[in-house]
């Protein structure tokens, strides 16, 4: 009862501070999108007085949503120097796919004991859009679904602490893993990879989907470091 009264006597904030709230956060999820797309590139230094004008917003908004990418792993702030869209290396890349395929274990042993029907028919949707844009080798868009279809896993398990990390991982391992799927002949067989996954959970295999899940994470590692020792070294980006 104290702290529902002492919140309601708290000073509320003001409009401008609301506005400005809102429109860092704006600002955050522009740059965000930018950098996940692979339009400003790893390494790129973000100046204030561009993107100020770019995103047509003030500095305040624009360093504020600095510090949120900062916190995000998007961006790195060095001292004297700026901020610049993250270069994710190698090991670290490596450590991230480590984890996920322990998080994806769990997942599909989770699902695999207690998916419903809906999400069970769900899931097998996905997993035909998948193909149809694999077949197609639509690679962007083959993209854009693997991550929903991904994510919607995770979001299955009803574990919201895990879906926060588990996002938060899958958008730093983008700076390094976006063009993992470039290579059409790659596609069928990722799509053959979610395919096993889905069954294994229909089969209520607990076992089999959890090895499916991890599997499938240690593949896109291979094939993400095989293809990232084969990318020639491109010039250094330009400052945005």
């Amino acid at each position: 009862m104290k702290t529902l009264v002492a919140a309601a006597l708290a000073p509320q904030p003001t409009i401008a501070l609301l506005q400005s709230s809102s429109l860092s956060g704006a600002v955050q999820s522009e740059l965000e999108r930018l950098i996940l797309s692979g339009e400003l590139a790893p390494g790129a230094k973000l100046t204030e007085a561009a993107l100020a004008a770019r995103l047509g917003v003030s500095r305040g908004p624009l360093r504020e949503a600095f510090r949120m990418l900062d916190e995000a792993g998007l961006v790195r702030t060095e001292k004297n120097r700026g901020v610049f869209v993250r270069d994710l290396p190698v090991d670290e890349a490596a450590e991230i796919f480590e984890l996920r395929a322990a998080m994806d274990e769990w997942v599909g042993r989770q699902l695999a004991r207690r998916i419903t029907p809906a999400q069970l028919k769900e899931l097998r949707a996905g997993v035909d859009a998948l193909e149809r844009v694999a077949k197609a080798d639509d690679r962007a868009g083959y993209h854009r679904l693997n991550l929903l279809f991904h994510d919607r896993l995770v979001e299955m398990t009803g574990n919201r602490k895990l879906c926060a990390v588990y996002r938060k991982l899958i958008k730093e391992l983008s700076l390094f893993r976006r063009l993992n799927l470039a290579d059409g002949e790659l596609l069928a067989a990722s799509a053959g990879e979610h395919r096993a996954i889905v069954k294994a959970i229909a089969a209520g295999d607990a076992g089999a989907a959890g090895q499916a899940m991890a599997d499938h994470v240690n593949a896109s590692k291979e094939r993400t470091l095989a293809r990232q020792l084969r990318r020639p070294a491109g010039p250094k980006p330009e400052d945005v």
